[in-house]
């Protein structure tokens, strides 16, 4: 996501003069945002096991947890950007951030796995309206000359966020804080996201936004319908048996898609330009990006299952057996951020071949102590990271500059709808093998991710060599 900030639209009017103690502020309240978007986009990868055996739903609700989170902020991710621009920047900021506090509230309080999913697509709609808004606003009130120092934070911050939700579910169930369970993962956003909410109505620069812009509404709406047919159908299928329901949810959901594609082709203001698709770069990066973050979150999810179910692990004992995951991820976002200028899209390359190697040792030492995992998990992180922090800012490297802020919120928004696919995907390859054994569902999985991350090897050849120059000023 760090993309739609780098490209921030720069048809705006000069950024106000704020004191530099008042950017820092703007910045701290963004980051603040960004940190419990990317919370809660990945505490059920730990804590499904134990909402299911609370509420019931099997394996379906394990799989809509995450996919339906990531579904709604995909979706609208960039229809959420568009309406900022419309109405202002900081007007939908604070309607979002006080919906997801809403959201947050209901997926606290849901007494049924119905309620909880529906709670859950809330709360990455409203996602989508804070994200934007976010990276638009920085990039109208920092200095050209010095949002490098904004940038260089994204990094690491959102890195720690993201891995970070995992292992604060994981304390937090284990808990059982006044015999709530998992419920406090979501009720702490009240006290999380009210202080920010409070911060950003005093702090964030007031915009009028521009009531002439278009939003491409039935767009949205079909690849909203896309999705969830696709998604519906898979999870559906994987839970119930493929009977009629989820193929003519599979087939609904190609049809929309097409119609979708249309759309595109002859809207006046498409959700993704027909101009980046016949950029062979891009159009490769979006197919890269697609196949490696749907491999990543559906590997993170299955992991997370065998560590509870295959070894008997608790939520809490799970969070520890994935810091050296994260503490990979973390440490090569970090060291990619001042690499990639250099050595371009081999780091794509190296990237790949860390999580394949991480994926073969862990198939190979899954049924050993806590200490022999250790190593492969460290390598899986260690290539996520270089893939999270080199692939779309390589993408984007034969972009016009005209064009750089369509292409990164088209590519962040994939990248939640690849997340909501593949951890579907992986997940129902998982639930299906696990009648044979926990170990053997895991290395079928395991299978699934290396045979995408494999396709995506061909595909590097066709990225620009280089990210562009000026994200690394």
């Amino acid at each position: 996501m760090t993309q739609i900030l780098r490209n921030a639209d720069e048809k705006r009017t000069p950024p106000p003069p704020l004191t530099p103690r008042a950017r820092w502020a703007v910045l701290a309240v963004v980051l603040a945002a960004d940190v419990l978007d990317l919370l809660d986009a990945t505490i059920t990868n730990l804590a499904a096991p134990t909402i299911t055996r609370d509420l019931g739903g099997g394996a379906g609700l394990v799989q809509w947890l995450g996919a339906s989170y990531a579904l709604a902020l995909g979706v609208l991710l960039v229809p959420g950007g568009r309406l900022g621009d419309k109405y202002g920047r900081r007007r939908l900021f604070l309607l979002g951030l006080a919906g997801f506090v809403a959201a947050s509230l209901a997926c606290g309080l849901a007494p049924t796995p119905t309620a909880l999913v529906v709670a859950r697509l809330a709360q990455g709609a409203f996602g989508a309206l804070v994200v934007p808004q976010g990276f638009g606003i920085l990039g109208a009130t920092w200095p050209r000359e010095e949002i490098g120092k904004a940038f260089s934070l994204f990094g690491p911050v959102i890195g720690l966020s993201a891995v970070g939700g995992p292992i604060l579910a994981g304390f937090l169930v284990d808990a059982d804080l006044a015999g709530l369970g998992w419920r406090p993962m979501f009720l702490i956003n009240l006290l999380l996201g009210g202080a920010a909410l409070l911060a950003a109505a005093r702090l964030l620069p007031r915009d009028t936004g521009d009531r002439s812009l278009a939003v491409d509404g039935p767009g949205s709406a079909l690849l909203a319908g896309a999705m969830l047919g696709l998604l519906g159908g898979l999870i559906d299928g994987s839970d119930g048996g493929w009977g009629l329901r989820p193929l003519a949810l599979l087939l609904l959901g190609a049809a929309l898609s097409g119609a979708f594609c249309h759309r595109q082709r002859t809207a006046p203001e498409p959700l993704i330009r027909p101009s980046l698709l016949g950029n062979r770069g891009f159009t490769s990066g979006l197919i890269l990006g697609v196949l490696t973050f749907a491999a990543v979150a559906g590997l993170l999810y299955t992991v997370s299952l065998y560590f509870q179910r295959g070894l008997g692990r608790s939520p809490a004992g799970t969070a520890l057996g994935l810091i050296p995951l994260s503490a990979g991820i973390v440490v090569a976002s970090i060291a990619c951020y001042r690499l990639i200028h250099r050595y371009g899209r081999r780091l794509v390359v190296a990237g790949l071949l860390l999580i394949l190697t991480g994926c073969g040792c862990l198939a190979l030492l899954a049924e050993g102590s806590a200490w022999a995992l250790v190593p492969p998990l460290l390598l899986v992180g260690l290539g996520m990271g270089t893939c999270f922090g080199t692939v779309y800012d390589i993408t984007i490297g034969d972009i016009a500059p005209e064009e750089a802020g369509s292409a990164s919120g088209s590519l962040n928004a994939v990248q939640q709808l690849a997340n909501a696919v593949g951890a579907a995907a992986v997940t129902t390859v998982y639930f299906k093998a696990a009648g044979d054994g926990e170990t053997h569902a895991l290395h079928l999985s395991l299978t699934v991710v290396a045979a995408a991350v494999t396709l995506c090897l061909p595909l590097v050849r066709l990225l620009p060599r280089k990210a562009p120059v000026e994200q690394h000023h």
